[in-house]
């Protein structure tokens, strides 16, 4: 497996840069994807949800989009354009603050293994989210959470969200993931009021459920209230994962057959990379 390579956008090109910070940097917006053989689920939904959440977060920290030579579009653009087309890549994108200086990286990964199944386990603390609707800024909070979550034999922790109807903390998302269920043959994800990062796989799942006539309903439930049903993880690195375990928490189940047509229902859409010419000043990334 080849080492990720860091890139920082700069004078209108991506030019290699040390991966290690030698002082704390705060991470505004973050965005990643599969790409495989050169094919990407939803890409355009991936750009919009990084371009969105950076200019709000750019916003409220005053930076300007000139700022240093901060063009995100032209920095997307360059981005894509380094993808190598062959083999797995998992690459990362960040708008970030170091040094009270704003700067775009842009993470070159190989993906890594993949998984068709996931154990769960609930987290009883305190929600460390910050901005829960965001993707970026509770990345290390996420991480740390999984990991605790891996101490107890666990893949990924659930967090539990309240809604403005009462004290009771509903199925969120997990520190990765987000959740959906199966309630006979209506595919369900956590209620619209629960805050939770808008994920761009469950967006493209519900679309495969509205093309083929599946109903889909919005629920607040707690953990318990999925004792006996289909329940499914997913995210940009896995797509769809079925939940095998829960610890300390509801027994799942599985319908024979469903979980590996939704997988490939989902692979099917996804798309080449648009070809996007490397500028000549831009760090070519390997092959």
């Amino acid at each position: 497996m080849s080492a990720p390579t860091t890139f920082r956008w700069q004078g209108g090109a991506l030019l290699d840069r040390d991966d290690c910070d030698v002082a704390p940097a705060a991470i505004l917006a973050a965005d990643s994807w599969l790409v495989a053989d050169g094919r990407v689920l939803a890409l355009g939904l991936h750009r919009m949800r990084f371009l969105d959440a950076a200019a709000e977060l750019a916003e409220r920290h005053g930076i300007g989009a000139e700022v240093d030579g901060l063009d995100v579009d032209a920095f997307w653009e360059a981005a894509i354009a380094a993808i190598p087309r062959s083999g797995d890549w998992f690459p990362r994108v960040e708008l970030r603050v170091q040094h009270e200086a704003a700067e775009l990286l842009f993470r070159l990964r190989p993906a890594p293994k993949r998984h068709r199944a996931i154990v769960l386990a609930t987290h009883h603390g305190d929600d460390p989210r910050t901005e829960p609707w965001i993707k970026g800024p509770d990345l290390e909070a996420m991480t740390r959470l999984r990991t605790e979550a891996q101490d107890v034999h666990a893949d990924e922790a659930v967090l539990l969200g309240a809604t403005d109807d009462g004290p009771e903390r509903y199925v969120a998302e997990g520190s990765t993931t987000c959740l959906a269920w199966w309630t006979r043959d209506a595919l369900c994800v956590p209620s619209i009021d629960l805050p939770r990062i808008d994920s761009v796989t469950l967006r493209s799942v519900l679309a495969l459920a509205t093309a083929t006539g599946v109903d889909v309903l919005h629920d607040a439930v707690l953990p318990g209230q999925l004792d006996g049903l289909e329940v499914w993880a997913l995210n940009a690195l896995h797509g769809i994962r079925i939940v095998t375990g829960w610890i300390d928490g509801p027994t799942t189940a599985e319908q024979p057959g469903r979980l590996d047509v939704w997988r490939a229902r989902l692979d099917a859409l996804r798309k080449p990379l648009p070809d996007i010419p490397t500028p000549a000043s831009s760090a070519a990334a390997p092959a």
